[in-house]
């Protein structure tokens, strides 16, 4: 390998000759030889948009060059095109504040536009990576901002994902709206309800929190740039932050906004953190919803055997012939991730100090993270699991037709206590709870069955239609 020698600050390094980064990113990489995670392509592109932004911002001001800010255009370019994708090199885990990273990308911007320009990798002349390509930027306002559009820039696939898991448990609400089942409360018998009413909410419950995310992300769309280094924007031309806003809105199809006060957002990680807390909700709801099927699918021979998923693989290395609930425990094990990259993202918004949050490459690859994985196991529970389950009806109608608690629908009639009684003798003499009110003769021929009619009792209204006993 051959080298070329830099100089910064501290002194001079060999660089690697073929590559677009430079001293202070090697560096980095020497510094920080942590996890060998790299930053997600979501981090890549927005801090790559606010370089073009702000290049093209410096070229309409007529602060930086015209050919100079097109070449650091036509390098933005290349990366968001896909190109150079493996110069950022630097650990998720470095400095604080996100310097390593911002020094990263001015680095292959600079050396790239010099190349297009006829100049050499490491010469940083005429483009220099601090004085064009940072300029009036900070990483203290460059990476605040890089958060927020990457995660808005990466909700759309995650709403996706959640519309499309919402549409399919929906649609088996109407298909197994018919079939009638036992409920369960504490895991214990309770009164009845139709799979498609359980199937139903649970596509409610993920359209409620696709809008929670829609809304929480409203919090996103202030832009801290052109803070500079304390927010205050020594150095930035007073239209730089209309000015940018502007470009990254046409950049990036987004719809921010120029944040009102910059010192508050380059202060606060609330507006991330009451996201990330939006992404934890759902994480926790998913979690339970995977649960619920895989309970239901228990079997299936020995469990509830109410449902019956997809197989997807052979589930076991010495069992032959059996199947797991594979996608459903792949979700188990993406939410339990979820949850702990929320708890650092918490831990990290409280971290911060005056007028920084040095926590941010932690905040932003755990939230992007989060949001990637979910998105991901969301799709792949609506296609390779929730689209393919079936209904098994007569397993259904087995569990329900012994349950003691359909006695529920007597007591309007016989009261509680004689009610509590009519189940403990169903359990005990192994009868069911009809053919025992047949044998004692409570209630005769149409009025047994009326009160007894086990879809009746999925639905609001008393059974039977009779009062209550002294007027209740």
């Amino acid at each position: 390998m051959s080298f070329r020698l830099e100089k910064d600050p501290l002194g001079e390094r060999e660089v690697p000759a073929e590559a677009l980064y430079g001293i202070q990113t090697l560096r980095a990489v020497e510094n920080f030889p942590i996890s060998g995670l790299r930053p997600l392509p979501a981090f890549v592109d927005a801090v790559i948009w606010i370089k073009r932004a702000a290049a093209d911002t410096h070229r309409h001001t007529g602060r930086l060059e015209a050919r100079l800010a097109e070449a650091i255009i036509a390098a933005a370019d290349e990366v968001l095109a896909g190109r150079h994708r493996d110069q950022f090199v630097v650990d998720v885990y470095q400095a604080g504040a996100g310097t390593s990273h911002n020094m990263n990308c001015n680095e292959v911007l600079a050396n790239r536009a010099n190349e297009i320009l006829g100049g050499t990798r490491g010469g940083y002349a005429p483009v220099h990576p601090n004085d064009h390509v940072n300029m009036a930027q900070s990483t203290n306002d460059v990476i605040p901002t890089a958060i927020r559009l990457a995660a808005l820039a990466t909700l759309p696939t995650v709403l996706a994902a959640l519309r499309g898991l919402a549409d399919t448990l929906r649609a088996k609400g109407r298909e197994f709206d018919p079939i009638l089942k036992a409920g369960r409360t504490h895991l214990q018998d309770a009164t009845p309800i139709r799979l498609g009413q359980e199937f139903a909410a649970w596509g409610r419950t993920v359209q409620r929190h696709h809008d929670k995310l829609v809304e929480a992300a409203r919090w996103l769309r202030a832009m801290p740039i052109g803070g500079t280094a304390v927010g205050t924007g020594l150095n930035a031309e007073v239209a730089y932050p209309g000015l940018m806003v502007e470009r990254l809105r046409a950049l990036t199809g987004l719809d921010v906004e120029v944040g009102e006060d910059r010192v508050q957002l380059m202060q606060s990680m609330g507006d991330v953190a009451t996201f990330s807390g939006a992404v934890r909700a759902y994480a926790l709801d998913l979690n339970r919803i995977a649960n619920d099927i895989r309970l239901l699918a228990s079997g299936p021979r020995t469990g509830l055997a109410q449902i019956r998923l997809p197989a997807v693989q052979p589930g076991s290395s010495i069992m032959p012939g059996k199947v797991n609930p594979s996608i459903a425990e792949m979700v188990n094990q993406v939410c339990f991730q979820v949850l702990g990259l929320d708890t650092t993202v918490a831990l990290a918004a409280e971290a911060g100090q005056l007028e920084l949050n040095v926590m941010m490459p932690v905040i932003a690859h755990n939230l992007l993270f989060a949001l990637t994985i979910l998105a991901n196991a969301t799709r792949q529970f609506d296609r390779a699991c929730v689209a393919g389950i079936e209904a098994d009806e007569g397993q259904c109608a087995h569990w329900l037709e012994r349950s003691p608690a359909l006695v529920t629908a007597l007591a309007p009639m016989i009261g509680y206590a004689e009610a509590a009684r009519l189940a403990k003798e169903a359990l005990a003499s192994g009868l069911t709870v009809k053919e025992l009110v047949g044998r004692k003769g409570l209630l005769q021929g149409g009025e047994r069955d009326q009160t007894l009619d086990l879809r009746a009792m999925t639905e609001l209204g008393v059974p039977g239609g009779s009062p209550l006993p002294g007027g209740g």
